[in-house]
């Protein structure tokens, strides 16, 4: 599309009964509340704004909007009066003429009139009104006193603010709180004098509490905020809408070019997910695409500690596939397996494992979500009947209590936290389970109505507690129960969590939560409205991570919170499609749509499409295709879009199993930990270089659209069927809506999606099929999938990670703002300025028995290895908790995380560790081998 701006309404849209008026001379018909500057806009009018955005509430203060309405004394402001049944309203009058020309020669007066020079020119709302109202002189000349020894604040990264171009609308600043919920911007004085400040004196926009979110730049009307891109190559000629490729939000952008460049990423206001809002990194974090460590050209090796070989790809790939034939022709079908991205589109994943299932012949086929959510598939599977959560993000605005454990949002999904902080700014209460203070326990006009800070490894124990509270005390809603779910099932789970031993009381030793604090959340849970949960990897990666899940379903139905707005089962995906690569069939047991290999009937559906015999056994899970090759009877992989060499745990094993690997195949756009120990490098595409979809956390189905030509050559999905074709199979995919057809026809979940309708719809929301055509924003309305909801026994059993005199402190982990999972593609980005690397967090007492202060190097050991770096000090943590985040390669904090797993799905237990910290000089001996070992694998010869 060619570039337009979106249309902006003015102030945001209202919904309620129908209201008709007259505005210059035209009836039209819109929803009571409705403003009198968005009725004019619905039928193509444009009053004059500068003030008003249809992102923020009306504010009434730049006198820009003036209307006459019949009987109404003097002039309102448009955006601020409502409509009203039989109203007359007239917006272009010469009394409003002549009073709009003067506001503007005072805005005028105070704004420098360099526009030819100006990032903004021909984007600029000053600019654009100006020329509306008709401004043709200006009797008060410019001389730019109120800005004498003004320097433009360019401390940001990504935008700079030149006060001189402010003319103090404050919608960057409503933005800020409306829409973001950070309050990090403010008005300083009055009249001429006031001026827009990024929070206390002498702070600039990067030592405040801003996030980066772009909120403030995108309501900026002039070029006082200015994406500094913008500045550097101009304005966009055309745009694209496509779906950002971080967190499991899938926030919806406008891929604003000029030529073969990416100017700007803009947030689609239409987007369902993410409704016009955006964070640091979707808006901004994209210049990894760019970077010059990106590989872009195929490469192979004999040996791991040969150097890389630039070649063709004829070459790689036939290189690769006579690799692949051999090890199958000599160990067995078995012997080869692959994994799938979270990070690649549906499209893609569901061809890396027909490759392993059609082409390998095994059901070696895993996914990260092995690493993160597996727990949630099956928790809720046991439960509900279905793998996935039961909301969309709308649902979050009529909840009236929120429980939200293990997870993190302001950190790990911003966008969606934004829209949770408006609803507890409005009133909804807040519980959060947590071991470590997150953000929204206690921030700017946010505050948690309890914090359970238990002991990890406990959430079994306290969801039990909180079970036990509802059921004793009479406050289970057993209509709902008698009516959905399974009566007798409930009875013996009732009489299970009633148990005296399962009291707060009973448990308070173990989970370390004050019995009265427990009661008290259990009580406001079940008794304080709608009641909705959220949760993240702070549940699945556990020991008993589908433990957790299924009590958190037993809580839920327990109260009668599914099934409606304002309630549910959410779980927070962590990466863009990791539901998606669930859904795709990515697990060694699962064809796509969570249907079992070894069921017959569906086995033979697959089987007739692809022309080929499928193993009926249940592959490796990638911990064990690494035992197995430490054993020697797995021998080649294909690993799309994953980096399990920082990513999974344990790393000393999985460097074991893949060195013991004959063909390890990468397929990246990086040369990442995993290739040290790689014989084949495809590079990779960007989400901005492909077609496809992803499937966000609300099981929102949405379009990624190409924006530019992909660096090396191909999508992904080409590069997977270039080697399908080396090996022999038949592939003949013209473009990628040719597989979604073909996920449709096999997946029931799926059968009414196609990239037609997409474009023509937007997301859709599975199951879109003959049962819900239009897809299913709630799940389990008017029963559950698997018919009733099954309360499932849920005892708590102590995790085999223990500490003890030789570790002492339990470890979690988790994620910050400005980085992504690993950290390949936002390290590469100016995102490092707010995290160059990761840091220890460490309660003030465990610092002080150890003689450590803030910015000391300590020493991180477990029984599973060591590492070092820097400690921070601070009481987020709990005595004998310690807490790191894992997007450093330099840190590798996996080298100390073990084996331990979830006993259903084999998830690992990443969130307890046993560990002690101790003092240190810097870097450990097998950080310095890993940092040499890995510059020594990455080693390219030159061209000839």
């Amino acid at each position: 599309m060619t570039y337009q701006p979106q249309p902006d309404f003015g102030t945001p849209a209202k919904t309620g009964p129908d209201v008709t008026l007259t505005i210059d001379g035209r009836a039209v018909t819109v929803p009571a509340g409705t403003s009198v500057m968005r009725a004019a806009a619905e039928i193509g009018g444009a009053i004059p704004k500068l003030c008003a955005t249809d992102s923020v509430e009306a504010f009434g203060s730049c006198r820009m909007c003036l209307v006459e309405i019949d009987g109404a004394r003097g002039l309102p402001a448009s955006c601020t009066t409502p409509v009203a049944a039989g109203m007359v309203v007239k917006t272009q009058t010469p009394r409003l003429e002549k009073i709009r020309r003067g506001v503007m020669e005072l805005y005028i007066s105070d704004h420098p009139l360099d526009c030819l020079t100006c990032a903004a020119n021909n984007d600029c709302e000053l600019q654009d009104t100006a020329a509306q109202v008709g401004l043709r002189d200006v009797r008060y000349g410019y001389d730019g006193a109120n800005h004498l020894g003004q320097v433009p604040d360019v401390s940001n990264p990504y935008f700079s603010f030149a006060l001189d171009k402010c003319i103090t609308c404050s919608r960057c600043v409503r933005a800020c709180e409306e829409v973001q919920g950070t309050f990090a911007l403010t008005i300083e004085g009055r009249g001429f004098a006031s001026k827009v400040s990024a929070g206390a004196a002498g702070d600039d926009f990067l030592s405040s509490e801003c996030v980066s979110c772009g909120a403030c730049v995108q309501a900026c009307p002039t070029a006082a905020l200015t994406e500094k891109s913008v500045k550097e190559i101009g304005k966009p000629e055309r745009a694209v809408i496509t779906t950002c490729a971080y967190c499991g939000v899938g926030c919806t952008f406008r891929a604003e070019m000029r030529g073969n460049q990416l100017v700007r990423m803009v947030p689609w206001k239409d987007g369902k997910a993410n409704r016009g809002h955006s964070c640091v990194k979707g808006r901004f974090a994209w210049g990894y695409a760019n970077h010059a460590d990106r590989i872009t050209k195929p490469m192979i090796r004999e040996k791991i500690t040969d150097p890389w070989r630039e070649v063709s790809w004829e070459e790689a790939i036939s290189f690769a596939a006579a690799r692949l034939q051999k090890i199958k022709a000599e160990y067995g079908a078995r012997a080869l397996g692959g994994i799938t991205s979270s990070r690649c589109t549906n499209e893609e994943a569901f061809l890396v494992q027909k490759l392993v299932r059609g082409g390998f012949g095994s059901n070696n086929v895993d996914t990260c979500a092995r690493v993160c959510h597996s727990p949630t598939g099956y928790g809720l599977s046991k439960t509900f009947g279905t793998s996935a959560g039961t909301q969309d993000f709308d649902s979050v605005e009529d909840s009236d209590v929120i429980l939200l454990i293990g997870a993190n949002p302001t950190d790990g999904h911003p966008v969606f936290a934004s829209r949770m902080k408006k609803r507890l700014r409005q009133g909804a209460k807040l519980i959060v389970i947590d071991p470590r203070r997150i953000d929204l326990v206690r921030s700017p006009h946010v505050e948690a109505a309890h914090h359970l800070a238990l002991q990890p490894g406990t959430n079994v124990a306290v969801l039990t507690a909180l079970a036990h509270v509802v059921v004793s005390e009479g406050l289970a809603d057993e209509a709902f129960i008698a009516e959905r779910c399974d009566w007798d099932e409930y009875q013996d789970w009732a009489r299970f969590v009633s148990d005296a031993r399962h009291s707060p009381e009973a448990l308070e030793p173990v989970t370390r939560v004050p019995a009265g604090d427990l009661r008290a959340a259990a009580r406001l849970f079940a008794t304080g409205g709608n009641g909705a949960i959220y949760y993240g990897l702070g549940v699945t990666e556990h020991a008993q991570g589908s433990s957790t899940v299924m009590a958190i379903a037993n809580l839920a139905m327990a109260t009668g919170n599914i099934g409606r707005r304002g309630v549910g089962v959410n779980p927070l995906r962590g990466q863009n499609n990791v539901q998606g690569a669930c859904d795709m069939g990515s697990f060694p047991h699962e064809l796509s749509g969570y249907r079992h290999i070894s069921d017959a009937a569906t086995r033979a559906l697959f089987e007739a499409e692809w022309g080929v015999a499928l193993d009926s056994e249940p592959g490796l899970r990638i911990p064990n295709m690494l035992d197995a090759a430490v054993d020697g009877s797995f021998r080649a992989i294909y690993i799309q879009g994953e980096d399990i060499l920082q990513s999974d745990p344990n790393t000393h094993h999985v460097a074991a199993g893949l060195a013991a690997m004959d063909c390890v195949i990468v397929h990246d756009l990086f040369l990442n930990e995993t290739a040290n120990y790689a014989h084949v490098f495809l590079p990779g595409s960007t989400f901005l270089e492909k077609t496809g979809t992803f499937t966000n956390a609300e099981r929102r189905i949405q379009m990624v659209r190409r924006v530019m030509d992909p660096a090396n050559g191909y999508e992904d999905w080409q590069v997977t069927q270039l080697l399908a074709k080396a090996i022999g199979l038949g592939w003949d995919y013209g473009d990628s809506s040719q597989i979604m057809d073909e996920i449709a026809r096999l997946t029931p979940s799926f059968a009414g999606v196609s990239h037609a309708r997409l474009e023509a719809e937007g997301g859709l929301q599975w199951p879109v099929n003959e049962a819900a055509p239009e897809g299913s924003p709630i799940m389990h309305v008017d029963g559950f999938v698997r018919g009733k909801g099954k309360f499932m026994v849920t005892d708590y059993i102590p995790t085999d990670e223990r500490t003890g005199p030789r570790y002492p402190l339990l470890l979690t982990t988790g994620r910050i703002l400005s980085q992504y999972n690993v950290g390949a593609q936002t390290r590469r980005t100016a995102n490092v300025v707010w995290h160059e690397e990761d840091v220890l967090e460490i309660h003030p007492v465990d610092a002080e028995n150890r003689g450590l202060s803030s910015g000391d190097w300590v020493r991180l050991a477990s029984r599973a290895g060591e590492t070092s770096l820097r400690a921070l000090v601070t009481d987020r943590v709990a005595p004998g908790v310690v807490y790191t985040t894992f997007h450093h390669p330099t840190t590798q904090a996996n080298v100390v995380t073990t084996d331990n797993s979830d006993w259903a799905t084999n998830c690992p237990e990443y969130k307890v560790t046993a560990v002690q910290v101790s003092a240190s000089n810097g870097p450990s001996d097998w950080q310095r081998d890993y940092e040499a070992q890995a510059q020594h694998a990455r080693r390219i010869e030159a061209a000839e």
